[in-house]
This record gives structure tokens, C-alpha cells and sequence, in this order.
């Protein structure tokens, strides 16, 4: 991948992350949380992967 390409999945990536904390705080500020345990820990885990991927394509290229 060009530099280039990393950036942008790096940047896609970060978009889906905002995204997803926006709607993980909605979902805390209303309740959903409480009322939506799987909804909530599924967000929870789409964050969690966003994160990750995003760290490997940062450090991949660096590399």
C-alpha cells in the first residue's frame, strides 16, 4: 500500500470511531445502555476493533 492508501483507511477508520462514540454517548445519555445491553456491547466492540485496526495500519505504515 502507498502511503497514501494507509491514510485514507486510517481516516475512514477514524471516522467510524467518532461515529461510534457519538452514538455510544446517545446511547448512554437516554438509557439504551440499560435497555439495549447487546445494541450497547456491540457498539462497544466495533469501537474496539476500529481502535485496533487503526493502530496497525498507523504502525504498519511506519513501518
Amino acid at each position: 500500500m502507498t502511503s497514501e492508501e494507509y491514510e485514507h483507511v486510517i481516516d475512514e477508520l477514524q471516522t467510524v470511531i467518532d461515529e461510534t462514540q457519538a452514538t455510544l454517548k446517545r446511547f448512554e445519555k437516554t438509557g439504551m445502555n440499560d435497555d439495549m445491553p447487546g445494541d450497547y456491547e456491540t457498539l462497544l466492540a466495533i469501537l474496539d476493533d476500529a481502535v485496533k485496526q487503526q493502530r496497525e495500519y498507523t504502525q504498519a505504515m511506519l513501518d
